[in-house]
């Protein structure tokens, strides 16, 4: 063999060696180390960790929150079940005070009538007090139209404007929240 040609044959293995090297590198570099894999999955467990710990108090804020809201739902339904009932009552205590205003006081033929619807209506509205149904009667205050229903308006002398002057049919709150607006005649200036 010529001089050439084992030139050529020993340049053959090296360029195979150095493209395996390369090649070697190569994939070096495009497969990353155990180290640098263990790297990214703390970072990306760090991250779903925080994640879930994130979600964990929301859920548990959420739950908190459900909790308060049926709480307070079921208070409600406690204090205002009778909201209806009562409400229906209303009319047999207006009932009662016009049968009482409807009889005479001084005649002596009714008079046990009288005492009986008023005993009627004096345990009628202890019942309502013991179950906080509040009596609005507003004669001679300042119209409040929160609780009370203008029905008409006079003009009264001597009198300040917007002052219920009468009192049609009282108005009953329960609890606080009104039932119904008592109804008034209210004053206007002349």
């Amino acid at each position: 063999m010529s001089e050439q040609e084992k030139d050529q044959n020993n340049a053959e293995p090296q360029v195979e060696t150095v493209e395996e090297q390369e090649a070697a590198a190569a994939a070096e570099q495009a497969e990353p180390t155990a180290e640098e894999k263990l790297a990214e999955l703390e970072a990306e467990l760090a991250t779903v960790k925080k994640a879930l710990g994130e979600a964990d108090i929301r859920a548990q804020a959420e739950i908190q929150n459900m909790r308060r809201r049926a709480e307070r739902d079921v208070q409600h339904a406690h204090k205002f079940a009778l909201e209806k009932f009562a409400g229906d009552l209303l009319s047999v205590a207006d009932n009662l005070e016009r049968g009482l205003g409807a009889l005479d006081a001084d005649d002596e033929n009714v008079k046990a009538a009288r005492e009986g619807i008023e005993l009627t209506l004096k345990s009628l509205l202890d019942v309502f007090s013991k179950y906080n149904l509040e009596q609005i009667s507003p004669s001679d205050e300042p119209f409040n139209p929160e609780l009370h229903e203008a029905m008409t308006m006079v003009p009264v002398p001597n009198v300040d404007p917007n002052t219920v002057i009468d009192v049609l049919e009282k108005g009953y709150q329960l609890n606080g929240r009104l039932i119904r607006p008592a109804r008034v005649v209210v004053s206007k200036a002349p």
